[in-house]
């Protein structure tokens, strides 16, 4: 998309506000994609994110109904894994995503992204530990944070079973 609006590889790293390398990296698919990026990057191109991920405009203007397991799969960290939940609902004024964080990610490093905008996210099962900013928060099943996403924030499982979530990204 980036090359179908001519825009250069610097310019769309600039317009994002990360270095060359780490786009280039992600372009390239060296690099697990942040879904926060994803979603910044559609903004950017003024494109709905499904159309960044699938390469088809949505359709659905009334309501997007999505079955128990299924939605868009959006794979793009091995820590995370995304379902987006609405992703042929055309003009969404929010993302929401069906997110599982293996409990092999006990032992990993919290990577800490950024996006424009809020978050919503309530824990349907697990043990979160969640990173924002200076503060770190532990989640359990029912429990719902509501943050400014423009500050760094990550998570992690703990405990022995995988946690799953539901964000919505405003």
């Amino acid at each position: 998309m980036r090359e179908i609006e001519g825009v250069s590889a610097q310019s769309f790293a600039n317009r994002l506000a990360i270095d060359i390398d780490t786009y280039q990296s992600y372009e390239s698919g060296e690099a697990d994609i942040p879904v926060s990026f994803l979603y910044e990057a559609a903004n950017k191109l003024k494109v709905d994110l499904t159309t960044l991920l699938t390469g088809q405009q949505p359709k659905l203007h009334i309501y997007s109904l999505v079955k128990e397991g299924q939605g868009l799969d959006v794979e793009r960290s091995k820590q995370y894994k995304y379902k987006n939940l609405a992703y042929n609902f055309f003009g969404k004024k929010a993302e929401p995503f069906l997110v599982t964080v293996d409990a092999a990610s006990n032992n990993a490093t919290v990577n800490l992204n950024t996006h424009p905008g809020q978050e919503m996210n309530y824990i349907l099962q697990g043990t979160i530990e969640l990173t924002i900013g200076e503060s770190v928060l532990v989640l359990n099943k029912g429990d719902t944070v509501y943050y400014n996403s423009a500050y760094p924030h990550g998570m992690r499982a703990i405990g022995d079973e995988a946690a799953q979530f539901l964000a919505i990204i405003i």
